[in-house]
């Protein structure tokens, strides 16, 4: 097993993720790349097919209006209680990005059968919903073990990358999540596994007994960078809280095109701006 990089620059580690890839992010309420997705815009990434674990908000309003996103499976994306996600909105409209509608069982089932290895994962509850009679790679099957009793097969989501932060990793690449399990399931089903983390300590997670078990192991990590605030300007929980104010702004700008270039000059490009 080859060591994850746990000290690679933010920079280099979306260099990690390739023009039109299957990119899984988490929802809201996980730890969200927020560092990373600035770097991604600024690195100007193209044709990428986001899977929103299930749904989505800031991260990827910003990639739709910024023209990163080709293409996203999603349950939703809105800036909750801010109201619509206004590039989003604008971009379907628009027919600028494809969309895949999707629930939220249905993305967590999906990813399920890639991180088991199987084809297909059968899911009860969406049958007969305007949904399931739009979704052409969904197919309603007989149980096997049961008399006339029809039952949805999902096909397996594998996706090339998934993007997220958390609190802690080691240097043996070993990450620590904390109580947002799904994560551990989207590193378990993708092919790279890329991590942005607040610290990096020399000792091991997984010799941890208190941290161990919400520790996704080395194997499934690819690449680790240190971002301190990389959430910002969404919460991690436990550390920091949402910056309610820039999330605002946000809201504000980017219902109108010039306003969303403002945004990005102020708050992606104009950082690397002032760091230097």
């Amino acid at each position: 097993m080859n060591r994850p990089d746990t000290e690679m620059s933010l920079d280099a580690l979306v260099e990690q993720i390739p023009d039109g890839a299957t990119l899984a992010i988490p929802r809201e309420g996980s730890p969200i790349a927020m560092a990373a997705t600035r770097a991604l815009i600024r690195k100007g990434a193209r044709g990428l097919k986001l899977v929103t674990v299930p749904t989505s908000s800031l991260q990827a309003d910003l990639l739709i209006g910024a023209g990163c996103v080709a293409a996203i499976e999603t349950a939703g994306v809105s800036l909750g209680e801010l109201g619509q996600a206004p590039r989003f909105n604008k971009a379907v409209r628009s027919g600028a990005i494809a969309i895949t509608d999707t629930t939220c069982p249905a993305v967590h089932a999906a990813l399920q059968a890639a991180e088991k290895g199987i084809p297909f994962m059968p899911l009860r509850g969406i049958i007969g919903s305007d949904l399931a009679a739009h979704r052409d790679d969904w197919k309603i099957i007989a149980n096997p073990f049961g008399d006339d009793d029809p039952i949805l097969a999902l096909p397996a989501i594998r996706p090339d990358v998934s993007l997220f932060h958390a609190p802690l990793a080691d240097r043996d690449g070993n990450v620590f999540i904390g109580r947002d399990r799904e994560l551990m399931l989207m590193a378990h089903a993708s092919a790279r596994t890329l991590v942005t983390v607040e610290r990096v300590q020399d000792d091991s997670l997984l010799d941890d007994p208190a941290r161990a078990g919400a520790t996704i192991p080395a194997l499934y990590v690819s690449a680790v960078a240190e971002a301190h605030r990389g959430a910002d300007p969404l919460g991690l929980f436990g550390h920091y809280g949402p910056d309610d104010e820039h999330l605002k702004t946000y809201a504000a700008l980017a219902r109108s095109d010039e306003g969303f270039a403002e945004y990005l000059d102020r708050f992606v490009f104009a950082r690397v701006a002032a760091a230097e």
